[in-house]
């Protein structure tokens, strides 16, 4: 009784922790039309160049464990990505790997990762952020 326990708590904070929420006694989703809909919500909080340097801060989709992302760019290049909560191991990985690639090339990379069943991820929130930002100095 107590591994059942166990686990059930486990599950619980594993799913708390993603930022979704679930009433006592009701079900999870059966599909993902609520979070296909959420998948570009994602908000651009700062956008600006100092010293040569573009700093861009987003608030990720909530279907993502991630609450934040830290991007400077310099010029094309990725120079630095810093995930806020999420996956820590896997969210140091994405900006190591990325870090001195040129966003197109970031962006060809991350674009359309999934996480689990959900239709986003974090390194895919990254690249529609990367994306977004590429169009607005077009």
């Amino acid at each position: 009784m107590k591994t059942i326990i166990g686990i059930l708590l486990a599950a619980t904070l594993c799913f708390s922790a993603s930022g979704a929420t679930v009433k006592a006694g009701s079900q999870l989703p059966q599909d993902n039309k609520t979070t296909e809909k959420k998948m570009d919500d994602f908000q651009i909080i700062r956008d600006e160049v100092v010293d040569s340097v573009r700093y861009v801060s987003a608030v990720p989709s909530a279907t993502v464990c991630s609450v934040r992302i830290d991007i400077e760019l310099k010029g094309d290049i990725v120079e630095s990505v810093v995930y806020t909560r999420g996956c820590n191991g896997n969210a140091k990985g994405i900006g190591a790997l990325i870090k001195g690639m040129t966003v197109d090339e970031a962006i060809r990379r991350l674009k359309g990762i999934t996480c689990g069943n959900r239709p986003t991820s974090c390194p895919d929130q990254l690249a529609r952020v990367l994306e977004k930002v590429t169009a607005s100095r077009d």
